[in-house]
Parts: C-alpha cells; structure tokens; sequence
C-alpha cells in the first residue's frame, strides 16, 4: 500500500459505491487511486481527448461543459466524471475545468472495468443503474416475445388466379388451414379452410372458382417486429385466427392460433377481450379499473418502459374501438367515412397508470352541413365513454367532442398548413400535440396523405422548424446546480420532482423535433429516436445517451407508479428523490444532464436556421 492509501482509504468508506467493498478489496483498491492537485482554471480534459481513469473529486469544485459551452453539472467532493466516455471508447464526451483549487483522484481504467465486473453496486452504480439481467422482460412470455420470433417462416403462397380446388389440395397436403395469396411478393388476400366452406361449398360456387373472389382482400397484418401482445389482441378483437406478418407489402411469414397453444394468455390480453365484446360504459370502467395492478404485474417481472406503456395503450385502444362500434349501433352507420385519431401519451403508444384522453375526428370531405351532428353525437358518445372508463376529459379540451377538432380533412389540411405557415405560440403547442396523432378507428386512409404532406411541408420550412426548436426546449430538466434537484417548492408536492414534464416531457419534444426534421412517420418516442439515429438525424452516441436517459427516467416514473399503487394510492408522476437509493438519484441527475445536454445541442441547431 502507498503512502496516500491510508488517506484515500478512509475518504473512500464515505462514497459510494465503494463503500460497497469488502474491506481487503476496498484496502487494494485505495492503493490503486493516483492523486492530482490541480489549481482553478486548470483544464482537467477536453472533450475527445483520451483519457485513463474515472475521477474522483476529493476537494474542490469541477465544472463539465457540453461540446456547445453549455453548462453541464458542477461537481463536488465524493463526485465521480469521466465514467461516460471512459467505458465508451476511451476518449472524453465533455470538458472538465476545474472552478477551485481541487484534489481528484483517479482509479485506472482496468481497475474500473475489474470492479464494474465483479461487483453489482458498480455495475449498477456505472451503467446508470441497469443491471446486465435488466429490463428485458421474462423470456417466455408471449406479450414481450417479437413476432419475429413466433412467425412460420416461409409460408405457403398461393396466387390470385389459382382455384378453390387447387387452393383446399395445397392447404390439404401441407396440414395447414389458411394459405396467403400474393402477387409477386406483395400480399394481396388471405383464404380459410372456413372461407373454402363458407364462401364456396355453402354458396354452391364451383370448384374452379379463383382465390382471387373468395379470398379476404387487403388482410390484417403485422410487421415483424410487432410484440406477441399485438397477435393477441388483433386475434380476440377481430375474432380471427391467422394473421400475416409482412415487411412493407412483402410477405415474411403468418402467425396462427396454433402457434400460440404453447403460450398461455396473459392478463392484458384478457382486459383487450373482455373490453372488445363488453357492452356498456360500466362493462369498459370494469376493464379498465384493474389497469393498476396490470401496471403493478408489470413492472414486477422488469418489463422495459416501452413494451408496458404498449400493453396499456392497446388497452385504451380497444376501449375506444369498442365505443365507436357501439355509437354506430345506436347512431347508425356514418353518413360519409371518418376516422378517430388520438394524440397525447396514446396516440405516442405511451399510456401510464395516469392518462387523459386527447382525441379528434377526421371527417371525409364528401361530409354535408347536414352531417355534421352525427359525428357530434358519435364524439360525445366516446368521450363520454371514455370518461366513464377512467380516462378523463382533457383539461385543455383537446377532444373530438370540441367542434374545432371534428373536421373535415380539408379543413385540417388548413389547420396544419396555418400553423407551420404562421408558427405563434398557439400554434406551436397545437403542432406539437397534433403531430402525434395516430389512427384508432375508422377510415386509416383519411390520415396517411394528411400525414405526409404535412411532415413534407414542415420540414422544409426553416422558421417552422426553429418555432419548434425553441418550443422544445421550454421544459426543463429539474436539475441543481451542486449535484441536486430542482424539486418543487411548495404546495401537494413539495420535495418531489415531476417525472412526465420534467423528465419525459423534454425527451418526447426533442423526439417530435427530430421526427419533424427527418420526416419520420412514427409518433412513438423511443422509435422515432431510433429512426433519427438510423437517418443521421442524431449522432450514433447522442442516440445512445439519449435513449439510455429516457429509459431511466421511464422506467423509475413507472416504478414509482407501481410504489404508489402497491401502497393502495392512486399513480401519479410526482417522484421524491429523497426515496431512492444514493446509485438511482445519481443515475436519474445523470439522466436529466444528457437531457439538457441533448436540449443544448438541438438549440444550436435552431442557431444555424435562424
């Protein structure tokens, strides 16, 4: 043991996590740390330069800046940097200056990687609190299993032209009960062993009859990187039995009920039946009332963020499904075709156990003046339903059951055009609701040209985008300036910070930015940061950084909805970070510097257009 190891070995036991350490191994440790006095003003690195050790501060005060200037964190003693872009590829992702004469120790890199190794307080404490076995769901269970990885590959084909006949033989000899049919590769229809019996013995057709006018055209399909939850819910809410897998147009593979017979049904599936055949707004509040403990189930068994907020939102989806089948039973069929769009946390496919609707109707404009108070009653009957079944009305009245979003599309093609044409505030805070929307019910055609012309339009018009930049970065991480949190002062929740606009909020408006800029058609967040990474949009490493923050602060605001519902509360997003252990507070002010560094970044950007 050196000299300074007696010193470092008592400043040690008070850090964490080396405080973790047996005491032999703590002792080896302090013997391998090196000491630096540097005086104010010293550069300690530079970003991009390499460096060979994780800090440690032991007096002193150091600054870290982006790759903007922009202001980091300012560290203090018992404060570890460098960690980031030591495990990365070895070389500094920021600056560290220091702001007073300071004392830094530093542990060689080896030694780091041996601890991170060999002891889970510093893999926890280094991989922003993600365990290697982390959130990666339970193998076997159907919900969070790709389709990819259930699908029959290479399934048996048939063309439009091929008989009835020919088409039962092919099922006959391959022991199979449906058989896709294709032009090419491209899936045009789908047939039975049901459609064979319904469509062509029971109607006295001949044998010879061509697929091509029995078969079930322009089937349902998924892609294959759909969850197993999304086989189970088509399947109970339609009623069907085999569902395509297609890449594109391009048909990849077909999923059946027989596929399924090895996997048990999980719970939200049953809420996704139970909610497609209930009957009243009571049947749906029954459903949706045990939302809570299917979040609870979930988080227990360390399902990712993204596949719980999945299985909640199908949920809602069903829900408003099942509500606009039963308006129409009693309203009767529409006049013209419409489409139930919603937007907010289920329109981004990111519902909690909290959630508001936000909702509108896109209206074809064949629609009469005459017309119009159907699909007013049609809105209020859903809403209503809605409400009933626990998600409730807007606070901000951004509802289909509001005259202003129940419109014709040629009227929400003026919408979108005045908004990027004259970007005011108001503006702003429509588009950026309103380019999160996403098709529930109805015609999915009235949305896809709408779409597209927008993120067409908007991205090409410079003022626009910088509006949206600067709209983007008004909610702020709740950071402090010594390695704390700006918690909330007063009131309910004094001492708490907000985890939706204060932690996911900011990651979801850079998302939108980065959506707009790429014209990415996804409204998922965590997808449309992996489409702007694949795209350049965002540097391989800032997509990194980023979506490792925005899982952590997703996966702790759900954990500490779980908490809350565990103690018999309702959930909600206020988080105390007086209630985390000393690796998650650390982890989670980790997570919001890459947030507001990423802020910064996007920031700069808005420089360059203006």
């Amino acid at each position: 043991m050196t000299q300074i190891a007696p010193k470092v070995l008592e400043f040690l036991q008070s850090v964490h996590p080396y405080d973790s350490l047996p005491q032999d191994e703590l002792a080896r440790v302090a013997s391998c740390f090196s000491r630096k006095e540097v005086s104010a003003g010293t550069v300690v690195y530079s970003e991009g330069e390499p460096i060979d050790g994780v800090y440690l501060v032991k007096s002193g005060t150091i600054e870290v800046t982006d790759t903007h200037g922009a202001l980091v964190s300012i560290l203090a003693p018992r404060n570890s940097f460098g960690e980031r872009g030591l495990l990365r590829d070895g070389r500094a992702v920021t600056t560290a200056t220091a702001t007073a004469n300071s004392v830094l120790l530093c542990l060689p890199a080896p030694e780091l990687r041996h601890l991170i190794a060999n002891f889970p307080a510093f893999e926890r404490f280094f991989s922003r609190g993600v365990p290697s076995g982390g959130k990666l769901g339970r193998q076997n269970d159907l919900a969070t299993l790709k389709v990819a990885d259930l699908m029959a590959r290479k399934p048996v084909t048939a063309t439009p032209q091929m008989t009835a006949q020919q088409a039962a033989g092919l099922m006959r000899d391959n022991r199979i009960s449906s058989v896709a049919v294709v032009e090419g590769e491209k899936l045009v229809g789908i047939v039975t062993t049901r459609d064979l019996s319904g469509r062509v013995l029971a109607e006295g057709r001949p044998l010879d009859t061509p697929l091509a006018e029995v078969m079930t055209p322009d089937p349902l399909a998924l892609s294959p990187n759909s969850l197993g939850s999304d086989i189970l819910h088509m399947m109970l809410e339609h009623r069907i039995g085999h569902l395509p897998v297609v890449r594109g147009d391009t048909l990849v593979g077909m999923i059946t009920q027989t596929d399924l017979t090895r996997f048990q049904a999980i719970s939200s599936g049953q809420l996704v039946r139970d909610a497609a055949v209930a009957e009243s707004y009571a049947d749906l509040a029954h459903v949706t009332e045990r939302i809570p403990q299917l979040l609870l189930q979930l988080v227990g068994a360390h399902n990712a963020h993204d596949v719980i907020t999945r299985l909640i939102t199908d949920i809602a989806d069903t829900v408003t499904r099942r509500l606009l089948k039963l308006a129409e039973e009693k309203l009767g069929p529409p006049p013209v075709p419409y489409l139930w769009a919603a937007c907010g946390s289920q329109g981004r496919q990111e519902q909690t156990g909290v959630s508001d609707q936000d909702n509108c109707i896109i209206i074809d404009d064949s629609v009469t003046p005459d017309d119009m108070g159907y699909f007013a009653d049609l809105a209020r009957f859903v809403s209503d339903g809605l409400d009933a079944a626990g998600y409730f009305y807007c606070p901000g009245d951004m509802m289909a059951t509001n005259p202003r979003w129940c419109q014709p599309v040629r009227v929400w093609r003026r919408y979108f055009q005045g908004w990027i044409n004259s970007p005011s505030p108001e503006a702003q805070m429509l588009s950026s609701v309103m380019f999160d929307l996403r098709p529930i019910g109805g015609q999915v055609s009235l949305f896809r040209d709408l779409q597209d012309e927008t993120l067409d339009a908007a991205s090409k018009n410079s003022i626009f985008v910088v509006h949206m930049i600067s709209n983007s970065i008004k909610h702020a991480p709740p950071l402090g300036l010594l390695r704390g949190f700006a918690t909330i002062r007063s009131g309910e929740h004094k001492n708490h910070v907000d985890m939706k606009l204060g932690g996911v909020v900011p990651v979801t408006d850079l998302a939108r930015v980065y959506a707009l800029r790429g014209r990415i058609t996804a409204v998922n967040t965590r997808a449309r940061l992996l489409a702007a990474e694949e795209q350049g949009i965002i540097s391989v490493s800032g997509a990194r950084d980023l979506i490792e923050a925005y899982d952590l602060i997703a996966d702790l605001r759900l954990e500490n909805q779980a908490t809350l519902v565990r103690m018999g509360r309702k959930p909600d997003n206020f988080l105390a970070p007086s209630d985390l252990s000393d690796f998650e507070r650390s982890h989670l002010r980790d997570a919001f510097v890459v947030v507001r560094t990423m802020q910064s970044a996007v920031g700069q950007i808005a420089g360059t257009l203006g």
